[in-house]
């Protein structure tokens, strides 16, 4: 059995995740930490500490903001808790540091932008698709709420792919999260898209990371490693 926590368990994501854990047959939800908790002797923390002390987890799920990431994953890490991290938005030299940590020690990382399986396809069909057409562009769609411009996944496709990929970033209420990755090349368009519908689009990839963070040494960037070996 799994003994997972989940931090920034009082968000939109954090509760999605609470709920999957708690349905998961191999895991057992042992603490939730979140600034917004009153602690009640139940497994709920304000504290990312105090629940790591008490409850000692064997893997964090991190669903926050990028100025509480980092300290929250450094803390799990030195604990010696692997983590899984939605948390996009993080500085370069703070994700230097966090690969370090996690190569360092007994715990391990997987940090992804973007949990929902169809999301990683999508990824991996627009890679592929920018060898053969010369032009592309991304559309990436998310609710008003969400911080960081452009997304997590947006600038990690446009990574994955040929050229050099403009994004387009919109933030509306109503949207949850949505991609469009449009490529053009003689006389054709390719569009790919994908989106997300409710919260919950996530929680399988969340489960598969849970699952694999343990048995993967050191930094893994993304579900692909772990979809695709």
């Amino acid at each position: 059995m799994i003994r997972v926590m989940v931090s920034g368990a009082a968000g939109r994501m954090g509760r999605a995740v609470v709920d999957a854990v708690n349905a998961a047959d191999d895991m057992d939800l042992v603490a939730r930490a979140d600034p917004a908790l009153d602690p009640d002797g139940t497994g709920q923390f304000a504290s990312v500490a105090d629940a790591i002390a008490v409850t000692a987890p064997h893997v964090a799920v991190d669903f926050t903001q990028p100025d509480v990431a980092f300290g929250t994953v450094c803390a799990c890490l030195d604990a010696g808790v692997h983590c899984v991290v939605g948390t996009t938005g993080l500085a370069a030299e703070e994700m230097a540091e966090l690969e370090r940590r996690a190569g360092a020690g007994p715990a391990n990382l997987l940090m992804a932008p973007n949990f929902a399986v169809g999301a990683v396809l999508m990824m991996r069909f627009a890679a592929e698709a920018s060898h053969y057409l010369p032009k592309a562009e991304i559309i990436e769609l998310h609710h008003d709420g969400k911080v960081d411009a452009p997304s997590g996944t947006a600038a990690r496709t446009a990574g994955l792919m040929d050229g050099d990929v403009p994004i387009h970033s919109v933030r509306l209420p109503g949207l949850v999260a949505h991609q469009v990755v449009v490529l053009g090349g003689l006389g054709e368009t390719l569009t790919i898209r994908h989106d997300s519908l409710s919260r919950e689009s996530f929680m399988p990839g969340v489960l598969m990371g849970v699952r694999a963070v343990p048995t993967r040494p050191g930094l893994t960037l993304g579900l692909e490693p772990v979809m695709f070996g």
